[in-house]
């Protein structure tokens, strides 16, 4: 009786998480939608109504050229992200590319392996083909060759013109292992490549150590690796092979999983294939080359072990937290707060236990570390490497504090918000969207650099 009791639990937990995930995808493709529909409406009214008038603009002189001096700050999204040109004008960092002068915002695969994203970071950059590696791709079953970058976004990255990454979740791990590939000399043809072509990392809400997360959503916390028969993942899974089944052009030109190079298409693998993927036999799903393997902590510590932290690159972290401690019970630190897509897993996570019968992922792992959350990743290990081997930090309660900063050591910050506080909608952090976009775009233009401060395009001419 009481077997089927908790099954009933699980289902019912199941399909209300199922059903918030759906609608809240929903909401934002359908909020995507209409912004596109109202910005053409507008532009065909403005023309309408102003065909004789020409706006010229007053650009102060010698300002593009130092624009172009600036070594640019790429913003890399998480977990079902996208980048400038998916989803119409919706932007993942919810604007925060328009406070400099200098930004890219890349659009990589949204639900692929933090490996197959850092080789698309790569050639996003310098241009050409994607080249996944000969290797990985015959282990992982899909094509050595991607997308073409006609014209690289960066086509002079070097040494001399280092780049500053800030990676939301997921990206920031990308962006770690982009730069040990850089120092590996990873790319062929590109045998000058060092760790040095990157000068800053910051993370927001980075995934450096896994979540737990990962088994509620349906990874076996056994081998952080397979999924559960039933759980929230396999419906994702189901969904995503028959999006990319169908592969209507239009429909994956405006919002695309990533898995292009697995040749999921109807018109490449027929019904048969599509059979073949949902039975598990075949896909990305079916070689673990996706990004939840990557973000258990099995998988992130598998991960870690090749990843170091430089001596010439700067690195500070914000760790977001909604959960407080009561009586030594960790509790969500809210309910209006935290958005409706994350409660129920900020409460899970912090009520958090390893399957008894399970060996722990780690030596010393104990449940309380990792039950401070923020709905999507535990806090405590958002702040900086720290599995296997824990890297250098130092924690900063005032920005003063830490200055000049120093390379080499992960600075962290701990911020009270849920893990999607600072994307997607600007209006929901307020003032508090501001101050962190703007402290760390200040850091990268004011505060890190390894020869003289760049000159800023509003420090030109005064």
């Amino acid at each position: 009786m009481i077997r089927w009791w908790l099954l009933s639990l699980q289902l019912a937990e199941l399909f209300v998480s199922s059903m918030v995930h759906m609608l809240y995808g929903f909401y934002i493709f359908s909020s995507a939608v209409a912004g596109d529909l109202s910005q053409a409406l507008n532009e065909c009214l403005f023309k309408a109504n102003n065909t004789n008038v020409v706006v010229k603009e007053d650009v102060p002189k010698g300002t593009s050229t130092n624009v172009d001096s600036l070594p640019p700050i790429v913003l890399v999204h998480g977990i079902f992200g996208f980048g400038k040109g998916r989803l119409g004008g919706l932007s993942y960092f919810a604007g925060a590319e328009k406070k400099d002068e200098r930004v890219l915002v890349p659009d990589l695969g949204s639900l692929t392996s933090i490996y197959d994203r850092a080789r698309e970071l790569f050639y996003y950059l310098k241009g050409g083909q994607v080249d996944y590696g000969e290797e990985h791709s015959k282990a992982c079953g899909h094509s050595q060759f991607g997308r073409v970058y006609e014209q690289g976004n960066y086509p002079e990255w070097d040494e001399d013109h280092p780049i500053h990454f800030v990676g939301h979740s997921a990206g920031a791990q990308v962006v770690r292992l982009l730069q040990q590939m850089l120092t590996d000399k990873a790319f062929k043809g590109y045998e000058n490549t060092s760790e040095k072509w990157v000068l800053s990392i910051t993370a927001l809400s980075g995934a450096f150590n896994g979540t737990t997360r990962t088994y509620l959503d349906g990874i076996q916390p056994e081998d952080g690796r397979t999924m559960k028969p039933i759980c929230l993942l396999q419906l994702c899974r189901i969904g995503v092979i028959i999006y990319d089944w169908f592969d209507v052009p239009w429909l994956k030109a405006y919002y695309n999983f990533g898995f292009d190079h697995f040749n999921m298409s109807w018109r490449k693998i027929g019904f048969r294939g599509l059979v073949d993927g949902l039975l598990g036999n075949s896909g990305p799903f079916s070689s673990g080359d996706w990004i939840l393997p990557d973000l258990s902590i099995q998988g992130a510590m598998q991960l870690n072990c090749h990843l170091n932290t430089f001596p010439n690159t700067y690195y500070f972290s914000y760790a977001t937290k909604r959960t407080r401690k009561i009586l030594g019970i960790t509790v969500p630190s809210s309910i209006l707060g935290i958005h409706p897509l994350l409660f129920i897993r900020v409460l899970q996570m912090s009520q958090w236990r390893h399957p008894p019968d399970v060996s722990p992922p780690y030596k010393g792992y104990r449940d309380e570390d990792w039950q401070g959350n923020d709905g999507a990743l535990n806090t405590a290990y958002m702040t900086h490497p720290r599995l296997p081997i824990e890297h250098p930090s130092c924690f900063v309660e005032n920005d003063s504090e830490c200055q000049p900063l120093q390379p080499g050591i992960w600075y962290y910050k701990i911020v009270e918000a849920d893990h999607i506080l600072f994307i997607v909608n600007r209006e929901r952090a307020g003032v508090q969207f501001d101050l962190i976009y703007d402290s760390i775009f200040e850091r990268c233009r004011k505060h890190v650099f390894r020869k003289d401060p760049p000159t800023l395009p509003n420090e030109a001419h005064q």
